[in-house]
């Protein structure tokens, strides 16, 4: 009977090379080291996957007023103190609130919004997510001229 040609197993060594055992770390069975394998909780004990909440959980986000709604506030009480003559320009809105001369014509802006608009924006409640209408959304509505026009966008981006 011919003789077969044995083959080295995977975790030997070959070639002064170990390759890796698909049992675990090499020689893990052979050196009777198996405690990773082992149960180290009591019988009774439930073990879960899951590890268990520290401290105390987070508590819950309060609820503020929409960004929108704070802007919109503000173009009004700056359109208010341009017309009473309080702030002489815009580029003194910039100065007093600390932001660039460029933003306080973007917030102005939500002014030339429909009557109705603005009083539905007004009136959002306060929120702890992320409101559906921003100012971002509403710069494109702003730039149209007509009110029914407005409107019908509007009702449009709530759809």
């Amino acid at each position: 009977m011919p003789k077969l040609a044995t083959v080295a197993p995977l975790w030997r060594p070959t070639a002064n090379k170990w390759l890796k055992s698909p049992w675990g770390a090499k020689g893990a069975f052979e050196n009777g080291n198996f405690g990773a394998l082992t149960r180290r909780a009591p019988p009774g004990q439930v073990v879960s996957a899951v590890s268990p909440g520290r401290g105390d959980p987070k508590p819950p986000r309060e609820s503020k007023t929409p960004r929108v709604v704070e802007l919109l506030r503000k173009a009004i009480e700056w359109q208010a103190l341009l017309e009473s003559g309080k702030i002489a320009s815009q580029a003194d809105i910039a100065s007093r609130e600390s932001i660039t001369r460029g933003r306080v014509p973007q917030v102005m802006g939500m002014l030339r919004l429909a009557p109705e608009i603005r009083e539905k924006i007004l009136t959002m409640p306060d929120t702890t997510h992320q409101p559906l209408i921003t100012e971002r959304v509403l710069r494109p509505i702003c730039t149209i001229t007509e009110y029914s026009d407005q409107i019908r966008e509007f009702q449009r981006f709530l759809a």
